[in-house]
């Protein structure tokens, strides 16, 4: 290996130029890059290449000097900080808004359910009912429709309002646009409700147990009209009682009941009608008029009756011949005229001059006065019913309509201008 430095007295003895040439300045470089050099003149591993790569594994050394060198990206680093120094704030803005929101929400809840069973109380009181009704105030937020005295709508739903002889099942009554008068859901003095639709039921089961004393069963017949189904006790009978009754409107705020078309069926024997008409009185049912014309010793005590004849239309001579001749009597007998008009013949004015006849067809005389003295207000009296609806002391509230269905009578009211708590 060279030595680092040559002497100047030693360059003037070598070969080149002559005594009296001064050699040229070295720069440092250049003897750096001697000392890298080997004798052989190639390239050596010098001091600073061993501190150089010294941190660096042998099997990598020549692979990361072919790597091109980049500048750091400090961007993408910088946005990630942003976002986690970021994301904590959010979510605890986020936290606070939705706890204040639930607050507040449950804030308006309450102040709606306490206004809520304040109007059920009141309600009840002026009312004198045995249980609070239901309230349900519509619309949200309730406060701030509370500040600003108006509601959007409020349903109203009463169980069990005595009226007359009845009670209806349910009273629903929906009120809209709904200006109040207080200062607050615990000082209201009055409402004023412009627009109200109510619906009031009256039920076959309460009819039923208080009309009929669980006798008489009603149920709906077609629109308008229902039909009572039950038993009477006559004379130590039990008489079956038929009625249909006609709802109607009367007037602008009640309803009310016609009974007609009533009819007692004493077994499959007779059937009495309470009247003087026609078609009413008691009269053979059709089987039981079969019966009579296939038992000749009936048929001749009914032609023994000239009354009973006339009224069925058979002349004179049919009626001797059939007495005294039993071929001619079963052909007078089974023609099928006979037979409808039988049935048509009104049994009471016979008892009054033949009691015997009617104890042949086996009616009971006591059952026959007990039904003649029951007449068709007294049978009437038994399905009537009526309610009318309140008058209220200002406004407008009148009855619609009337409808019957399967589970009772639907009455449908509506009303405008109501001032109520005044």
């Amino acid at each position: 290996m060279r030595t680092p430095h040559t002497p100047t007295h030693h360059l003037a003895h070598s070969d080149g130029p002559g005594p009296d040439r001064v050699p040229s300045a070295r720069s440092p470089y250049d003897e750096l890059a001697a000392l890298a050099e080997d004798p052989a003149g190639g390239p050596q591993d010098g001091p600073l290449d061993d501190f150089l790569r010294a941190d660096e594994a042998p099997d990598q050394r020549d692979d990361d000097t072919d790597d091109a060198w980049a500048p750091p990206n400090h961007r993408r680093r910088g946005r990630r900080r942003n976002r986690a120094t970021g994301l904590p704030t959010m979510l605890r803005l986020t936290v606070w808004v939705l706890t204040f929101a639930c607050l507040v929400a449950l804030a308006d809840r309450w102040a709606l359910l306490y206004a809520e069973r304040q109007a059920a109380d009141r309600l009840k009181d002026r009312l004198h009912l045995t249980a609070a009704p239901e309230v349900r105030i519509g619309g949200f937020p309730f406060l701030t429709q509370l500040l600003d005295q108006r509601l959007d709508s409020v349903q109203v739903t009463v169980p069990d309002v005595p009226a007359d002889r009845v009670t209806l099942t349910q009273v629903t009554a929906t009120a809209r646009d709904i200006r109040i008068d207080g200062d607050g859901p615990t000082a209201v003095r009055g409402a004023l409700v412009h627009q109200v639709h109510g619906q009031v039921l009256l039920s076959f089961a309460d009819m039923n147990r208080e009309l009929g004393a669980s006798q008489v069963a009603f149920s709906a017949q077609g629109p308008g009209r229902i039909g009572a189904l039950g038993s009477l006790r006559l004379a130590g009978h039990d008489v079956r009682v038929r009625a249909d009754a006609h709802i109607q409107r009367d007037g602008d705020r009640g309803i009310s009941t016609s009974v007609d078309g009533m009819r007692l069926d004493i077994g499959d024997l007779a059937t009495y009608r309470p009247g003087t008409g026609r078609t009413e009185g008691l009269h053979l049912t059709r089987a039981a008029a079969r019966r009579v014309t296939q038992e000749a010793d009936k048929v001749k005590a009914l032609l023994g009756v000239p009354e009973i004849v006339h009224r069925m239309g058979v002349p004179d001579s049919a009626v001797h011949a059939a007495l005294h001749d039993e071929d001619k009597l079963h052909r007078l007998t089974g023609a099928p005229r006979f037979l409808h008009q039988l049935t048509r013949v009104n049994l009471v004015d016979v008892a009054l001059a033949h009691p015997e006849v009617l104890k042949r067809l086996g009616v009971d005389l006591s059952l026959l006065t007990s039904l003649t003295r029951l007449t068709r207000p007294q049978i009437a009296d038994r399905f009537d019913f009526a309610f009318r609806i309140p008058n209220p002391p200002s406004g407008d509230l009148r009855l619609q309509r009337v409808a019957v269905d399967k589970d009772g009578i639907h009455v449908y009211v509506s009303g405008a201008g109501l001032l109520l708590g005044k």
